[in-house]
């Protein structure tokens, strides 16, 4: 699951490599308050085979020693915090951290940051939902915490192409998710599509945009198959399991999804993000527009001050450390870095 990125450019070198003991936060002797937070839950029930996000099934039960050691990072970083205006919680599967975990963590997030932002009409909190997940007391609890924007990964409506993705879901459950958040008061739901899933036509992919759109969402993320390095899916494409979609196709694919959601008032206001009009996702912007955000969580990813990193991708690590965790891939601020990211995400 998860759409959330970290913007980086730059050339390889030993800086971005090394796993570093000083936080590049130490290193900041004066920041402007920054308006955005990311948090990773790392836990799943199960790997998707293209996912190479940082997710872990745990079968340890560390969910209690994960909230507490992520209420001590988030301290550390509350006071480079100014009010918040964006939250995102991504993972992971971050609706399967148990429910009276999530009313730990969100009581800390209301004690520790100013959520005056969050809770006004302008204000953002997303939390990434996977459908089996959905309950309502669990979206009570995330209601009165602030979240008002659950981003829920459908993927596709067909059952054989969540079986190629090694998808968990049942497709029906995708609608009572979103019904279970409107009734607990949720406002905003954005859907997740993939396309060019191998052995999906292209009549395939209109059932599932006419779906999704059907629901009445206000705004869907609709990103094509990839095959990252070290994921299941492509060292199945590696051993010839399957074939994967023609490029025609797939461009044609790309223009379906583009005539679909202007078709039904989406606009196409980032690569893969579509939405009506005020309902684009605030916190993605932050990324795209080259914002600050701060990151909790292992694996998290941040950028304050012209310094980008990455916390440790491992949740070992991440709940052995204090205050704020070993940091890896850590960029200093660099000019000409930043204006090559500028007219990378502008263009």
């Amino acid at each position: 699951m998860g759409h959330h990125i970290a913007i980086s450019i730059a050339g390889q070198s030993s800086e971005r490599e090394r796993l570093t003991n000083t936080h590049p936060l130490a290193e900041i002797s004066r920041s402007p308050l920054v308006r955005s937070l990311y948090i990773h839950v790392p836990f799943c029930f199960h790997k998707c085979h293209y996912c190479d996000f940082y997710s872990i099934v745990d079968s340890r039960d560390r969910q209690g020693a994960f909230t507490q050691r992520l209420i001590q990072e988030l301290a550390a970083l509350a006071p480079l915090a100014g009010p918040l205006e964006t939250v995102f919680v991504g993972g992971g599967t971050p609706t399967l951290l148990q429910t009276v975990h999530w009313r730990t963590l969100l009581e800390a997030l209301e004690t520790q940051f100013d959520l005056s932002k969050i809770r006004a009409p302008e204000g953002e909190f997303t939390v990434e939902c996977n459908p089996e997940t959905a309950n309502p007391e669990l979206f009570d609890v995330l209601r009165d915490g602030g979240v008002n924007r659950l981003s829920i990964g459908a993927q596709s409506f067909h059952p054989g192409h969540l079986k190629t993705l090694e998808r968990w879901h049942e497709p029906e459950n995708v609608a009572k998710a979103i019904a279970l958040a409107r009734s607990a008061g949720i406002e905003r739901q954005s859907l997740d599509l993939i396309f060019a899933i191998p052995g999906q036509s292209l009549q395939d992919l209109d059932v599932d945009l006419v779906t999704a759109l059907g629901l009445g969402v206000t705004h869907l993320s609709c990103y094509n198959l990839t095959y990252e390095s070290n994921t299941p899916m492509t060292k199945r494409l590696s051993r010839g399991e399957f074939e994967p979609a023609n490029e025609d196709l797939e461009v044609d694919m790309q223009q379906r999804v583009i005539d679909r959601c202007a078709a039904a008032g989406l606009d196409r206001y980032e690569i893969s993000n579509f939405a009506s009009p005020g309902r684009e996702c605030a916190h993605n912007l932050v990324y795209w527009r080259q914002g600050q955000w701060l990151a909790a969580g292992p694996s998290a990813s941040g950028h304050v001050a012209g310094w980008r990193w990455k916390n440790s991708p491992r949740l070992g690590d991440y709940l052995e450390s204090a205050r704020l965790p070993p940091a890896v891939d850590v960029e200093p601020p660099d000019q000409a870095r930043a204006l090559s990211e500028r007219l990378m995400t502008g263009l």
